[in-house]
């Protein structure tokens, strides 16, 4: 009986072992015959970044940023040190700008991009009493014979740059909400390939335009004209990419066309200036002066440049070099090749923002990279054709580059707001490819 059993137990064991085997070798067979997924295999390795982070966005703006925070010094440390005493002064200021931006630069990236919807309307008006306070005796601050600052104790801000982004934000809450022609809300469906596009109502077209032109006519009262003219476009950019009509666009085009040559006459230094651009050696040492010596500053950069820190136009020659003239120390110092990498890097940083909205399956979160790119595209684009004399002078600074701390600031949380759009654009994908 013991023998029996002893075989009937060992026989048991054998049995289950063969079982095993067999699953095993099936389950193998099954993983071996199983094709390599390359976009779930690429989702995987983006996984290992960062709260699935877009490192080359996030790399490229930080890059950008400190050879601001470089130039920034480079141009002014002479004009700083005459007039300030210090070498430093300008350098601190921006290098508070930009400590100031990487704090929320990683406060927006942690916070859902979704929450901003919730108080897109408080959002707008706060940026709207910031542009008021700047009237306000005490609190906003005059320079040059313009109120654009308020500044309470040692700090001060420009609210027109806050302005901007806010607007993006309330525009892109407007248009999110509306149905478009398959009847459902944008949000409430995932796009795809065959999604039917937004078409916003002549109520939110309007609801939308008319806060745009708000901003616009406070930040005109500063006088601040060519920030104006920034926020103007992105008004009406913003309306043809959220999907206004095209019949509708060209309503209030028209007459925006028609005040734009009244609010030039409308200041006399504004028509001496577009006399500046049409001859500027007709006043060469006057209203032609800036611009005269940013071409000589471009011109003397030749294909390579006179080297880093070698610029002659930044000693006192070249007004506002720190700033909205710095591209013309860039150019400069390192020519023609330095200059075109570096307009390279900013077409990467707009090309990699609108790539993320593009990406996104929340038209709220779309539309919210959209206008960020927008804005850094038209105001890159006003400073780098003011500066090699293609449009009139204007006072535009490059975002990420000319001095001022809260261009830097805000610039950077806008940038925070797409990097959380891109890290839920990739834990989307890889959750589908799981």
């Amino acid at each position: 009986m013991l023998k029996v059993g002893e075989s009937s137990s060992g026989g048991g064991i054998s049995v289950s072992k063969k079982r095993k085997d067999s699953k095993s070798r099936t389950s193998r067979t099954k993983k071996e015959a199983k094709p390599v997924d390359m976009g779930a295999f690429i989702t995987r390795i983006n996984r290992l970044k960062p709260k699935y982070m877009d490192l080359g966005l996030l790399v490229a703006v930080v890059v950008m940023a400190l050879f601001g925070l470089v130039m920034v010094f480079n141009a002014s440390n002479y004009n700083s040190m005459i007039h300030h005493g210090t070498r430093f002064h300008y350098l601190t200021s921006q290098a508070i700008g930009f400590l100031l931006g990487v704090i929320l630069l990683s406060a927006t990236y942690m916070i859902p991009f979704q929450k901003y919807r919730k108080f897109y309307i408080w959002i707008y008006a706060i940026a709207a009493v910031l542009l008021v306070l700047v009237f306000i005796p005490g609190i906003g601050q005059e320079r040059l014979g313009a109120r654009r600052w308020i500044g309470i104790g040692g700090f001060t801000m420009q609210p027109s740059e806050v302005a901007k982004f806010s607007f993006v934000i309330f525009a892109a809450a407007v248009a999110s909400g509306v149905k478009n022609r398959s009847g459902k809300t944008p949000d409430a469906i995932a796009l795809d390939n065959t999604a039917t596009p937004n078409v916003l109502s002549l109520k939110q077209t309007l609801l939308i335009l008319g806060c745009g032109l708000a901003f616009c006519g406070l930040i005109l009262l500063e006088p601040n004209l060519s920030i104006t003219l920034v926020m103007g476009m992105t008004v009406f950019t913003m309306l043809f990419l959220c999907g206004a009509k095209l019949k509708h666009l060209g309503i209030f085009i028209t007459p925006a066309l028609i005040a734009l040559p009244v609010m030039l006459i409308a200041e006399p230094y504004r028509i001496r200036r577009l006399l500046a651009f049409i001859d500027p050696w007709a006043n060469p040492k006057d209203e032609g002066f800036q611009l005269i010596q940013s071409l000589f500053s471009l011109g003397n950069g030749g294909l390579f440049g006179v080297g880093f820190g070698n610029s002659t136009q930044k000693h006192m020659f070249l007004p506002f070099s720190e700033s909205d003239f710095i591209f013309s120390i860039i150019g400069e110092e390192f020519g023609f090749i330095g200059a075109m990498l570096f307009m390279a890097l900013f077409a990467f940083i707009i090309w990699r923002i609108f790539k993320v909205g593009r990406e996104c399956n929340d038209y709220f979160g779309k539309y919210i990279c959209f206008g960020v790119a927008t804005v850094i595209f038209i105001q890159s684009a006003v400073n780098l054709a003011v500066v090699t004399g293609t449009i009139p002078p204007t006072g535009v600074p490059l975002p990420f580059i000319s001095f001022g701390g809260t261009s830097l600031a805000v610039c950077m949380a806008a940038i925070g707001i797409v990097l959380n759009v891109a890290k839920q654009n990739t834990h989307r994908l890889y959750l589908e490819h799981e």
